[in-house]
């Protein structure tokens, strides 16, 4: 035995016994003629060439249909939306339909009924937006959110205190937490305000 500690001791034969399994492993190769050893490892070349062409193939087609997938994602991510719209669509044209070909002649039942007609019509697309996650902005007497409004003007108060929408001129819309379209609205300048 040799003086070295036992910790260096291990490390040997640690040492060692990897070098028996490399050993181990190329025995039956060191032994072969070379002629034999160059067609051995023209095999594993083959074996390992065909492995690559096939994990290849595999990963263009993952590409290939994540990229239809993509595309057809992105073509028909508003179907359910715009099927939804169809019934919107519908009542306008029945709105429409039912108009008088001369306004002036329209008795005040006609336009009732048509006014009455038109208002749940946008009832049912604002039901629409909200199924889908469209949000309507309409912001009278909030505080003023430069996020969520546009100011197109500033005017008295008309009671409203400084810095919230007196008027909304154009109302706003979000999906989700984005903004489609910011509300345009008027901010009072909190003249003639109450309080």
């Amino acid at each position: 035995m040799n003086d070295q500690p036992s910790s260096e001791i291990d490390e040997d034969l640690t040492d060692e016994a990897v070098a028996d399994a490399i050993q181990a492993a190329n025995e039956g190769f060191d032994e072969l003629d070379p002629e034999a050893r160059i067609t051995q490892l023209e095999s594993e070349l083959e074996v390992a060439k065909d492995r690559m062409m096939r994990l290849a193939a595999d990963l263009e087609n993952t590409r290939k249909r994540a990229a239809r997938e993509k595309t057809e994602a992105s073509q028909y991510a508003i179907k359910n939306f715009a099927g939804d719209l169809l019934s919107v669509a519908d009542n306008f044209q029945r709105a429409l339909e039912s108009a008088p070909e001369d306004p002036t002649a329209a008795g005040p039942d006609v336009l009732k009924g048509l006014i009455n007609g038109i208002r749940m019509t946008e009832k049912e697309l604002l039901t629409v937006f909200e199924r889908n996650g469209v949000t309507r902005i309409f912001p009278a007497g909030e505080p003023f959110d430069p996020n969520l409004h546009q100011a197109i003007a500033e005017v008295p108060g008309n009671g409203e205190p400084k810095g919230h929408v007196v008027d909304v001129a154009q109302p706003g819309f979000t999906i989700g937490d984005r903004v489609l379209r910011a509300a345009m609205v008027t901010v009072s300048t909190g003249a003639g305000a109450a309080g």
